[in-house]
């Protein structure tokens, strides 16, 4: 419209130059007139059949791509409430992990203790978790006062079928897994887009591995020789140079080309000098909670050998 206006202008504009120097420049103005007018014309249209269809374009692509958000955000919210509900009694010691679905988690945790006076106590699996502890008023604890948890409750970047899950994808991996390890209780929530047969299936940025930086190099060669695959230096989106942890380590993230036995995995890369943690959490959970699409909760227990 601006476009439409500024061709106008120019007309009358033109117009009144026309009428004081007719005798002047009368075949030259007209030809001049003659271009603004076809400039006017052509690009008016095609800016409003390009930006009607344009938009008309990005506002179906912005719903769905909300539609699908919301959604997702919902369905954590479900998963995390349930596991809350479930799983965390009074006077327990609690491990917050990280991520986004644990936002809700905390949420719903502050929101018990608030109105059922829960006496509870957190300990936190990163930067993250801690902040939202601190933001929500409750009791921030560390491993050194509570060296034992009576639950731990964490997301996921993939869950298969056996309850083995890749995670990491925060970059707070090894913290995760060393509260996980501390819990009696270990469970995990997730939206529906996480839940996977076989890992890999949903989750497509590899394993993340964390290692100490002089190390890097070595360590992603020596996994894509013996495993296959390659495994990448995770880059900063915000920053120039990788991603640096809460512990000042560097992070790979491995892709992996084919289904693996992971618990023989994870134990060999965990013994390749400079590796810190990997991102397989190999039974480990007893229970996942998914939100799924229909508003409903579905529940998956570790599979009986």
């Amino acid at each position: 419209m601006r476009l439409r206006g500024w061709v106008s202008s120019s007309c009358h504009l033109a117009a009144g130059l026309r009428s004081a120097r007719r005798k002047q420049a009368g075949s030259l103005f007209s030809f001049s007139q003659k271009h603004v007018r076809l400039l006017g014309h052509s690009a008016a249209d095609t800016t409003d059949s390009t930006t009607t269809d344009s938009t008309t374009t990005d506002t179906n692509h912005n719903f769905t791509h909300n539609s699908d958000s919301n959604m997702a955000e919902e369905a954590k919210k479900l998963a995390a409430n349930a596991a809350v509900n479930n799983h965390v009694q009074n006077n327990q010691v609690v491990g917050v992990g990280s991520g986004s679905t644990i936002v809700y988690a905390v949420d719903r945790l502050a929101e018990r203790v608030r109105q059922e006076k829960l006496n509870i106590v957190c300990v936190p699996t990163s930067f993250q978790a801690r902040q939202l502890i601190l933001k929500h008023g409750l009791t921030l604890s560390d491993l050194d006062r509570h060296p034992e948890l009576d639950v731990a409750i964490d997301g996921a970047d993939e869950v298969d079928a056996d309850l083995t899950l890749i995670k990491g994808g925060g970059g707070c991996l090894t913290q995760e897994k060393i509260i996980a390890g501390c819990a009696k209780h270990f469970v995990v929530i997730a939206d529906y887009r996480k839940d996977s047969e076989a890992l890999g299936q949903q989750w497509k940025k590899g394993v993340p591995i964390e290692v100490i930086p002089m190390a890097y190099v070595p360590v992603s060669r020596t996994i894509a020789r013996r495993f296959g695959g390659e495994a990448n230096l995770r880059m900063a989106v915000s920053k120039a140079g990788p991603v640096v942890t809460d512990n000042s380590n560097f992070i790979l993230d491995w892709k992996f080309e084919r289904a693996q036995n992971w618990k023989e995995v994870n134990a060999a890369i965990k013994m390749i000098p400079g590796v810190v943690e990997t991102g397989l959490f190999v039974g480990m959970a007893e229970r996942a909670y998914f939100g799924m699409e229909d508003g409903s909760v579905q529940v998956r227990d570790p599979p009986v050998n």
